[in-house]
């Protein structure tokens, strides 16, 4: 049996996706902050966080960047909003997906099951390393040691956003599609993934790139997808 954390303000929503997950066997904890997701995963094991943005006391943004100081349990950003601010900044401090209210319960559970999978089966920690050093023109990525640099510089990625980089830069040339993208990084077939790999993608650029609108790494391919250039 899996434990889930649903914290969000508002007590429909969470009495619903208690009611969904615990159809599907899940053990469902439950708070109305930040402040009481966190003393939760202090006390229980936790496999899974749907996290709502905006709550008193301690919201979403704030809870997952102290989650994340000691933590690499999954989390998806639970947001009533549209606006790709919140979808951005969630994802950039160390959110795993985001799904947008009103939402399809049965995505909402098949995107859970992807996390919580990929979670369980390393035991709970990253994936085991291997030795392989990437690098393009002053952007090196140590897989072993779980490190970007950027002409020497360390970069801080978030897990997504380090396997997406990977991926890209292992078979450089090649254009991905954001459906094989995910299917590759978060190892579920894509619901609506185009939109998820495309905030990733951006504040991965926001990250490695100087000028990230004339992207020197990452590039575009208009309607088929994304790739690493080959070493000029």
């Amino acid at each position: 049996m899996y434990n889930i954390l649903v914290c969000d303000d508002e007590k429909d929503i969470v009495s619903a996706i208690k009611i969904y997950f615990e159809a599907e066997g899940y053990k469902v904890f439950t708070a109305e902050n930040g402040k009481e997701a966190l003393n939760i995963v202090a006390k229980e094991e936790i496999h899974l966080i749907l996290m709502d943005v905006m709550m008193p006391v301690m919201d979403g943004i704030q809870a997952v960047r102290k989650l994340r100081e000691d933590s690499i349990i999954p989390v998806i950003m639970l947001t009533a909003k549209s606006e790709d601010v919140d979808k951005v900044l969630g994802l950039g401090i160390g959110a795993d997906d985001y799904v947008t209210k009103p939402f399809n319960p049965i995505e909402l559970i098949a995107r859970a099951k992807s996390q919580i999978r990929r979670y369980v089966r390393f035991g709970g920690q990253p994936e085991k390393p291997d030795d392989k050093v990437l690098s393009l023109d002053g952007l090196v990525l140590d897989d072993g040691a779980k490190e970007v640099q950027i002409d020497g510089e360390k970069v801080d990625l978030t897990p997504k956003e380090f396997e997406i980089l990977k991926m890209l830069m292992v078979e450089k040339g090649r254009v991905f599609a954001p459906e094989t993208i995910y299917r590759k990084v978060w190892g579920e077939e894509p619901y609506g993934s185009e939109s998820t790999v495309a905030v990733h993608i951006r504040h991965l650029r926001e990250k490695i790139e100087i000028n990230p609108s004339e992207p020197r790494f990452i590039k575009v391919v208009w309607g088929q997808g994304y790739k690493v250039d080959k070493e000029r």
